[in-house]
């Protein structure tokens, strides 16, 4: 590799991350061609062409996603250090901000947050990453900011901040059969469930409380995310059992015919966090995402 000009570390960050000249060109505020000739300048350095064309897009060369990461590292320690030297300016920062949560999450919170991020640092940008278990690391790897999770299964080194606790509740279309009478654990069971997993599960906390009562259901449709859940629900006879009540605001702004319903057992609350890498702590910028997002969610 020759030498590098450490000014092109910056574009070849964004180049990487856009997969697109136009899109780094706009985040850099250059225009397309003069980020073309320094895409043409970092492959030279580089010795490989980082980005390359197919038939309706460009994407990264292994290469370019082997170093991504590292890349990535190097350019927030630098922004770090020199908004540390001439004082924190939230308003001229450009970062892009990558949060890991549900679907249900970003679909309540994600537009909120970004007329937020627009208003006080408008050349920022919010990234959301689904949930994954391709990788078990996010936040040690550096590919992800912060992780909103139900989960407690982080390391022993990782900072985590309770958000909100949230109840749940049964849903259903507003017409099916299961409202016209009361709503027992025998009915509950009668009608075929939706089990929301990325893992495929179908058991779960609901499993354990109807065994309770040595009562079984059946799970018939397996999906990885809420919001295909709740579309499954408009024509058909299935229930969805655990809808965060946190979230019941996004059905409505979906405009779907859907009733909730009081769970006929009990099934415990659970407690919302958002964590983050120890390496962040104390940058201020990141410091500033989880203030806002813990006053956000607190409303």
């Amino acid at each position: 590799m020759k030498k590098m000009d450490l000014n092109l570390l910056v574009a070849l960050h964004f180049l990487i991350e856009e997969c697109s000249v136009a899109g780094a060109a706009h985040r850099m505020n250059m225009s397309a061609p003069a980020m073309s000739r320094t895409l043409a300048r970092i492959r030279l350095v580089v010795e490989d062409p980082i980005l390359v064309r197919t038939q309706h897009s460009m994407i990264p060369t292994p290469k370019a996603l082997q170093i991504q990461e590292q890349v990535r590292g190097i350019v927030e320690l630098s922004q770090a250090f020199f908004a540390q030297i001439r004082g924190f300016d939230l308003s001229a920062m450009s970062r892009t901000f990558s949060i890991r949560a549900n679907d249900l999450f970003i679909g309540a919170y994600g537009v909120k947050l970004v007329e937020i991020l627009k208003q006080h640092s408008p050349n920022s940008v919010l990234r959301f990453v689904p949930e994954s278990d391709l990788d078990h690391d996010p936040l040690n790897a550096g590919s992800i900011d912060l992780v909103i999770s139900s989960s407690r299964k982080f390391g022993a080194d990782i900072k985590v901040q309770n958000l909100f606790s949230s109840s749940f509740v049964g849903i259903a279309r507003e017409d099916h059969p299961i409202f016209d009478a009361e709503i027992t654990p025998e009915r509950f069971v009668t009608y075929d469930h939706i089990s929301v997993s990325r893992r495929g599960r179908s058991a779960g906390p609901i499993d354990t409380a109807l065994a309770e009562l040595s009562i079984k259901r059946r799970v018939t449709y397996i999906t990885p995310t809420f919001h295909t859940a709740l579309f499954a629900l408009g024509k058909s006879d299935l229930i969805l059992p655990v809808m965060p009540t946190a979230m019941l605001e996004n059905i409505e702004q979906l405009g779907l015919k859907l009733r909730p319903f009081t769970l006929p057992i009990p099934i415990s609350n659970v407690m919302i966090v958002q964590a983050w890498h120890p390496r962040l702590e104390y940058d201020e910028a990141h410091r500033w995402l989880r203030r806002i997002l813990k006053e956000l969610t607190a409303d």
